[in-house]
């Protein structure tokens, strides 16, 4: 018989997840269907996105072949009955305060940091670049993990040695660009185009890293139609994007950041709901 979530300590509540300790080694993440953007939880929820992100991780945490944080299946016998296809059973490990960004293309933050200084996070890259431009290789841009409400930093690469020590922030480097191109070529085998994304690690015993939380998701990438990708514009513009920025750009011309952000109209919700649908089932063929 399955357990209860009742049966289960409640730690904490994020963006998207709720967490549970399920005992001293291990924890139940649980993804809602609720969306977030510009650091504000919104609604209404978007049907069925907390089993699309689950689904998507568990495909990505076995495609990328590298060591990971599952403690179980899909369909793992500690994972309450109605929780079954949302929940990931995980191993309880110390987190990397690190939030760690991987670049492909000139997109976000980074055009705004790129049109203002020249440098992304720091990387220095060649002049006239454009909105969408591939950059001529992936660069890490890391950045500082914030509480739920307030805004994660942008940081250098210094910085981010200075909080964790130079070798941690050269491992987190390394295997956040090498995972970043794993990623990137199963996806462009399938016609879409990973721009951008961010990882989480945490670490082992013996300092280890695992790649942790989601992985590759809607929600923590940037996914363009590769058939669609030209430089100038941003996909999201051409119905192309398979990810929240159509949730993004809705709200960035709908609010100006003050007060409680507005609902999102039914059509919102429907197109996004019908892109993270699309998405993984391009991706999962």
């Amino acid at each position: 018989m399955r357990p209860e979530l009742q049966s289960y300590r409640h730690l904490a509540s994020g963006k998207v997840r709720e967490i549970y300790e399920i005992d001293a080694d291990t924890l139940l993440l649980v993804a809602s269907d609720r969306i977030s953007a510009y650091d504000h939880i919104l609604s209404p929820a978007i049907p069925d996105k907390g089993r699309i992100l689950t689904a998507m991780s568990f495909f990505w945490f076995d495609a990328l072949g590298v060591p990971n944080h599952l403690a179980g299946g899909p369909d793992d016998e500690r994972i309450p009955a109605e929780l079954v296809g949302r929940s990931m059973v995980v191993h309880k490990l110390p987190m990397v305060p690190v939030e760690c960004v991987a670049r492909g293309y000139l997109t976000g933050s980074g055009l705004i940091d790129y049109n203002k200084t020249g440098a992304v996070c720091g990387v220095v890259l060649p002049s006239g670049l454009h909105e969408a431009d591939k950059l001529p290789e992936p660069i890490f841009t890391p950045a500082t993990k914030a509480e739920q409400g307030d805004h994660d930093e942008n940081i250098t690469f210094e910085q981010a040695a200075d909080l964790v020590g130079t070798d941690l922030a050269d491992a987190l480097r390394t295997a956040t660009l090498d995972i970043y191109s794993r990623g990137a070529d199963l996806a462009a085998g399938r016609g879409i185009i990973l721009a951008d994304t961010k990882f989480e690690f945490g670490q082992t015993p013996d300092g280890s890293l695992v790649l942790a939380d989601e992985v590759l998701t809607p929600d923590s990438s940037r996914y363009w139609d590769a058939a669609a990708w030209a430089t100038g514009a941003t996909p999201a513009e051409r119905m192309a994007s398979f990810d929240k920025q159509i949730v993004r750009d809705w709200l960035a011309a709908a609010w100006d950041q003050t007060g409680t952000p507005p609902e999102l109209p039914a059509e919102i919700v429907e197109r996004t709901a019908a892109k993270y649908r699309e998405l993984l089932e391009k991706l999962t063929a």
